[in-house]
Parts: structure tokens; C-alpha cells; sequence
């Protein structure tokens, strides 16, 4: 009997015309109340880069001053008339300020059926405009921006340069050919490169990876003789140092090289600059559509110290 009915409703599907079988098939849709928007990668530079409060919006350049102490004193008699000079030199640096403009709309008619179907279509356009801003602006604190001159963190001018040793298997600098101990080795000395340059003025507090290389070490065992991994072994000697996995240092060095960055990530030494955060302007009502103009503002990255930051390619 089931056989029969099944043929029998199978028949008059084929007698159906192309709408009528849409219209069939449409009913037997569900369309569920949540929506399945595409991911896209975490948006982290902020988390990396300090942001300056007291910028304006209505800033243009951002002028950095500084000061260097010069001059050396001597031994001298009691009668000397021959006393060297101390004083300051001043320098300055300055830094552009950029707008990032967007803008979302909808027309009369998508306006309606949006009310009709019970979808706050404007919501996600303006999500999409602020992601949009967000993008620009997480790329300019993470490695700047040529064309206007914007430097970001992962390209601070006059920075150090510490030298993966290749004494890996085959000679190789990469870790996944390294022992525990060798990699142990290059975190510490990435480290102790900013300490040693500077004379013990600046220290690190924050070492970042490529996300392959930080899995590495905090998956693998430092020895067969214990349960800490590499990891572990490292946080134990440098509690001051976090280590943070980031997707952007991932081909960041020179010739598309994997890269570590250590740095001293306080206000003091270096900070992101974005003046105005992302805004929507007045509606602008343009014949049937609306248009919603959004802006925003950013000038990269300010680094006061620049021997507080060390690059190490290669890893």
C-alpha cells in the first residue's frame, strides 16, 4: 500500500509545471532563526599594541620629542679652568595620521521586505562596515603601511635584529629541526639580546610566535624525564614573559621568513595610535537609497624605545 501511494504521489510530482513543483518543494523548507555568517581570522593587534588615550580626533601628526643626554665629566685638579661641557640635544620625530572611510546602504524596497521578514538588515550592514574599519585598522597596528608612510608593529624602525642560530638538524635554524634544548636556547637569547644591547636598561614582557611554533612548544616535552613541555620549562625561568601565539608573525620576517618578536609591551615604550574609532555619519537619503557614510581614523604604531623590540627570523 505504501508502495503504491509513494508511486502514485511520485506521478503527480512529474505532472507538476517548474512553479508549481518550487512552490511544492518550498514548503517542505525550514529556515532556522539564527544566522551562519562566515568567520573570519580574530582581529588581535590590539591585544599586542597599547593605545595611546589622549589622542584627538582631530589630530593630523603625532610629534615625538626626546632628549640625550651628552657630555663627560673628568678628574681635575683644584685649580682646573678646563671643565668639560654637559648638556641635552633634542630630536624629533613625527608620525601622520590617517582616515579609513566606508560606508553601507539600503534602498526603499530592502527596507521593506526586511520589516516584512522580521530582519534587521541595517545591523548587518553596519557590522559589516565596522568589520571592514576593523580590518584596515588591525592591519596598520600589526605591519603598518607603505603607501602613507605608517609603521606597525611588526616593522619598528631602527629595531633590533637577534640571529637565529642554524644548528639544527642539516644546519637549519627552524625549530621543527631543533632539540627542546635549542629552542629553549633561542627563546632565552631573543631575550637576553634586548638586555645585553641596552646594558640591562630594557627587558621584554612579551615574546610572540607564529601559531605552528607556539603549539610546538607547548605540546612537546622539554625531556623524557619530565611532564613540563618546552613551554613550561621557559615560563618557569621568565615568569615575566608571556608568550602569545599570533597568526600574523606566520611569514612577517625577511624573504617571507617566519618570525618571533620579543618587546616590552607597556605605554612607555611603545603605543597604537587610532584618534577616532569606528563612527557612522547622518543617513544620506540618495533618490531610493540610503546611504550611511562610516569613518574612522589610525596612525600606526609609535615605538619610543626601539631597542626594546628584537626580531628573530627564520624559526
Amino acid at each position: 500500500m505504501r508502495t503504491r501511494f509513494t508511486k502514485l504521489k511520485s506521478r503527480r510530482m512529474e505532472n507538476l509545471d517548474a512553479s508549481e513543483n518550487a512552490f511544492f518543494s518550498r514548503q517542505l523548507e525550514m529556515t532556522k532563526a539564527r544566522t551562519y555568517d562566515r568567520k573570519y581570522p580574530n582581529l588581535r593587534a590590539r591585544e599586542f599594541v597599547p593605545l595611546d588615550p589622549e589622542l584627538d580626533n582631530a589630530v593630523e601628526t603625532i610629534r615625538l620629542r626626546s632628549y640625550t643626554q651628552v657630555g663627560v665629566a673628568k678628574l681635575i685638579a683644584s685649580y682646573a679652568d678646563d671643565l668639560p661641557r654637559a648638556d641635552v640635544q633634542a630630536n624629533e620625530a613625527t608620525f601622520g595620521v590617517k582616515s579609513i572611510g566606508v560606508s553601507y546602504g539600503y534602498n526603499l524596497q530592502e527596507i521593506r521586505a526586511a520589516q516584512r521578514a522580521g530582519v534587521a538588515i541595517d545591523q548587518k550592514k553596519a557590522a559589516a562596515a565596522r568589520r571592514a574599519t576593523e580590518v584596515i585598522i588591525d592591519r596598520v597596528l600589526a605591519t603598518g603601511d607603505a603607501a602613507t608612510g605608517l609603521t606597525g608593529l611588526l616593522n619598528v624602525p631602527n629595531a633590533l635584529t637577534y640571529t637565529v642560530p642554524a644548528d639544527g638538524t642539516g644546519a637549519s635554524a627552524l625549530w621543527i629541526n631543533k632539540t627542546p634544548v635549542l629552542i629553549v636556547r633561542d627563546m632565552v637569547g631573543i631575550c637576553e639580546y634586548i638586555i645585553n644591547q641596552t646594558s640591562e636598561i630594557e627587558s621584554p614582557n612579551m615574546l610572540l610566535l607564529p601559531r605552528a611554533q607556539f603549539t610546538l612548544i607547548r605540546t612537546t616535552r622539554f625531556d623524557s624525564n619530565s611532564d613540563k613541555t618546552i613551554l613550561d620549562w621557559f615560563r618557569a625561568q621568565y615568569p615575566g614573559v608571556a608568550v602569545e601565539p599570533w597568526y600574523r608573525m606566520a611569514g612577517a620576517g625577511a624573504g617571507g621568513l617566519n618570525r618571533m618578536m620579543a618587546y616590552s609591551m607597556t605605554p612607555d615604550h611603545l603605543q597604537g595610535a587610532v584618534p577616532q574609532e569606528f563612527e557612522q555619519l547622518p543617513v544620506q537619503e540618495r533618490n531610493l537609497e540610503f546611504v550611511v557614510p562610516c569613518h574612522a581614523r589610525v596612525g600606526g604604531v609609535q615605538c619610543y624605545y626601539p631597542l626594546s623590540v628584537a626580531y628573530g627570523d627564520g624559526i
